[in-house]
């Protein structure tokens, strides 16, 4: 993928908004819409080998979304299966709220996005 499509792949995540209660449905539902309206082809539950999905790959670049915070451990051996697979050249995990990752999986760019500090605070 290229920086420019990268780049609009996270710009277009970055227009999710999900109110606390929702589901991990709902949010896949709004990324392939942000996606969508960002111009990017992304296929959904995109199958990289057996008994390994990933939620969205757009080119090289594959989408992980979590509806709560992920634990780190579990979190890692998921995106270093994602990661062996040839057809994945980055990473980029969504999720409410972030988790220190490193910056590269198995050789391969990883970036942690988190919807809460792209919120910022909410009042009623």
């Amino acid at each position: 993928m290229s920086e420019e499509a990268r780049e609009r792949a996270l710009k277009a995540l970055e227009t999710i908004r999900c109110p606390a209660a929702c589901t991990e449905m709902e949010l896949h539902e709004q990324a392939a819409r942000a996606f969508e309206r960002f111009g990017l082809c992304a296929r959904h539950e995109a199958v990289l080998g057996p008994r390994c999905r990933i939620d969205f790959m757009i080119g090289g670049t594959g989408v992980e979304i979590k509806k709560s915070r992920p634990r780190r451990d579990a979190l890692l051996r998921q995106l270093r299966r994602y990661a062996a697979c040839e057809q994945v050249e980055e990473l980029i995990v969504v999720a409410p709220r972030g988790v220190d990752l490193p910056r590269t999986v198995s050789g391969k760019r990883l970036t942690m996005l988190s919807l809460e500090r792209l919120w910022g605070i909410s009042m009623p």
